[in-house]
């Protein structure tokens, strides 16, 4: 299966997960300073592979990591959560729908 269909599987499953608990959580390997925004692979750990345009500065590529999200998931930024991770790459986020 290839690298972009096995990501937007994985979306789908997480997206179907919110619909269905009101909550769903996941890894994201942040990758800040890339060209553009966006998640590129689910990696074999799990987690998902998310490059952002912003710099890993001042909270600025968490900022870009939760409206991404946001947008992907169609859910207010404030429903997202870096629950931790907030320094690091590896991040555990928490998306919640109330």
């Amino acid at each position: 299966m290839a690298q972009g269909t096995t990501l937007l599987i994985m979306f789908e499953e997480l997206k179907e997960e919110l619909r269905q608990k009101n909550t769903v959580h996941f890894y994201v390997r942040a990758r800040p300073g890339a060209d553009n925004t966006g998640a590129t692979e689910k990696m074999d750990d799990g987690s998902v592979k998310i490059n952002l345009s912003a710099p890993a500065q001042a909270g600025k590529a968490n900022a870009a990591l939760i409206s991404y999200l946001s947008k992907e998931f169609a859910v207010n930024a404030a429903h997202i959560e870096i629950v931790s991770g907030a320094t690091a790459r590896m991040k555990l986020i928490k998306i919640t729908l109330t």
